[in-house]
């Protein structure tokens, strides 16, 4: 069984969430909770509405992005996929594709299965480029899942 994830996942998943969520939680919360009208900003209840607008919309973000992405290892028969809580393994069988899409900072995979399985019907990892493009040239059967073949050459950038 061999990581295929790369190491911006657990950053990306646990650690940007956490500190973004405590950081502007405290700040919304010190505001909100402030008595002295006099203290600029803070006693302006269209700052206050719209730094707590500002903080919901983030974390309705984060939890709907960064926060489903998931840590992938594979072997020559099965996917494992991981929360950092729950663990699944799916045959390569069930799945129906690996898509690619490119970011600015990172790229992502998403697979998509034939059936659902205890994290829904697709999930989205961040591919280390190395280890998959190295895996997928030892196994060719993960690799024909691949939207495009020339996308298992540009992972390793």
């Amino acid at each position: 069984m061999k990581n295929v994830s790369s190491i911006l996942t657990l950053g990306i998943k646990i650690f940007f969430p956490t500190l973004w969520l405590v950081f502007f939680g405290a700040m919304t919360a010190a505001i909100w909770l402030s008595e002295d009208a006099n203290s600029g900003l803070a006693g302006i209840p269209a700052f206050k509405i719209g730094l707590a607008t500002f903080f919901f919309c983030g974390a309705a973000l984060l939890y709907f992005t960064a926060m489903t992405i998931k840590r992938v290892e594979m072997d020559e028969h099965f996917v494992f996929v991981s929360n950092y809580f729950k663990h699944a393994r799916y045959p390569y069988h069930n799945i129906l594709s690996f898509k690619q899409q490119d970011w600015l900072l990172f790229r992502t995979v998403t697979v998509q299965f034939k059936t659902a399985g205890i994290f829904g019907k697709k999930i989205t990892f961040v591919p280390s480029g190395r280890r998959l493009s190295r895996f997928l040239a030892e196994h060719v059967e993960a690799a024909t899942l691949f939207e495009k073949p020339e996308a298992v050459a540009n992972l390793e950038r």
